[in-house]
């Protein structure tokens, strides 16, 4: 086991309402001829505000159109504009996907980078990583980087208005946090931050599952009247530092190698990050034989929350059993986080554990009358 215990966070947070405003000036500190990367849909959400502040602070505005994945092609165009451009820093804006190219571009550019998530989706805004994805959202790979990014800076007016899905998916990429930190920690694995978890991520970890199971649904509450709350305010906190430093320095497990199992099946296609991370944490409570309460009292609040923790809600069933063994084939490649468990993981593991949740959540459902699972359709 390594002797070497590692943390790493971005070089600033900012997090309120309204703080886009403000995003002019935090940049100016890092460069002066920043390149925003955007699709339109966000563009026509942030650009009135953002450039009020550019103004104040002398930035010029210049943005870039951004597609659905971060792919390989999409990170070496970012890199093109930003020689072509000059630009000293680079912002992205919206979704992990657009922050993540941007992160990614940024480093091969050799330029500052600043994460502007629109959302609480994920914890991929503070992190010295990319996903890096096919155009069809396959996952392809982990990309790392030497330094987290220069600025991260969320609205949580932003989120309050923003679809109450975003922060559903959030809080299931969060909540895997402390439960494959914790586990990292019982085994002899090593964290996204290159060392063994430290006592502060633990803690970091664990304050993110707290607040997420004291706040999440009053503060989906609140994004469902569009309102900024304290409930949310420590739910956007969880979701996007808390649960970032948490798994970058606590350690990432089985669940988000079940994600990334996942991605590989055309059923789960239009499904969230933390949509399919929920189904792979479920799994890994299965996996190491957690305390019956805890794996209960799990389904019975990410139901709660409105977060998928059957097959039949990712469109898959227990008779897909060429694609359950294609998605543990590719969750158990050497690697992969998953070996970050305590004890060995086989693919043959993973198809039952996959393969007993569908009647391990209907039952606890059914006992605490909670509607039962919907199918979900893939996108085509």
């Amino acid at each position: 086991m390594s002797s070497m215990y590692a943390l790493s966070s971005p070089a600033h947070y900012v997090q309120g309402k309204n703080a886009i405003a403000e995003l002019g000036k935090h940049l100016s500190a890092i460069g002066t001829k920043p390149l925003l990367v955007a699709d339109d849909v966000v563009w026509g959400i942030v650009e009135k505000g953002l450039t009020e502040g550019f103004e104040a602070a002398s930035l010029p505005v210049v943005r870039v159109g951004f597609g659905r994945f971060a792919t390989p092609e999409a990170v070496d165009a970012l890199v093109q504009a930003i020689t072509d451009g000059g630009h000293d820093v680079i912002v992205g804006l919206g979704g992990g996907s657009a922050i993540d190219a941007a992160k990614a571009a940024g480093h091969l550019a050799e330029v500052r980078w600043a994460s502007v998530p629109t959302a609480a989706s994920s914890d991929a805004p503070t992190s010295a990583l990319s996903v890096i994805y096919t155009e069809e959202g396959e996952f392809i790979e982990y990309r790392f980087f030497p330094h987290n990014p220069d600025l991260v800076l969320i609205d949580t007016q932003l989120v309050a208005e923003a679809p109450d899905k975003f922060l559903q998916a959030g809080i299931g990429d969060a909540l895997a946090t402390y439960l494959e930190a914790r586990a990292t920690d019982r085994g002899q694995g090593l964290t996204m931050a290159g060392g063994r978890p430290t006592k502060s991520a633990l803690a970091l970890a664990r304050l993110c599952w707290d607040l997420l199971w004291e706040n999440s649904l009053t503060a989906l509450d609140a994004v469902r009247s569009k309102q900024v709350t304290p409930a949310l305010e420590a739910v956007v906190e969880a979701n996007t530092l808390l649960s970032g430093l948490g798994f970058e320095s606590g350690g990432l497990a089985a669940a988000h190698a079940i994600h990334n199992g996942l991605t590989a099946a055309p059923q789960t296609h239009g499904l969230t990050h933390g949509q399919k991370v929920n189904i792979g944490s479920l799994t890994q409570l299965v996996l190491e034989g957690a305390p019956t309460q805890e794996i209960e009292d799990f389904i019975v609040f990410t139901t709660r929350v409105g977060l998928p923790n059957t097959l039949t809600e990712i469109g898959l069933t227990a008779e897909d059993t060429a694609e359950l063994r294609a998605v543990a084939e590719a969750a158990t490649v050497e690697g992969e986080t998953i070996h970050n468990m305590p004890f060995p993981v086989t693919a043959e593991d993973v198809v039952a554990a996959l393969t007993s949740i569908e009647q391990l959540s209907r039952r606890v459902r059914a006992e605490h009358g909670l509607p039962e699972p919907v199918k979900h359709i893939a996108e085509h």
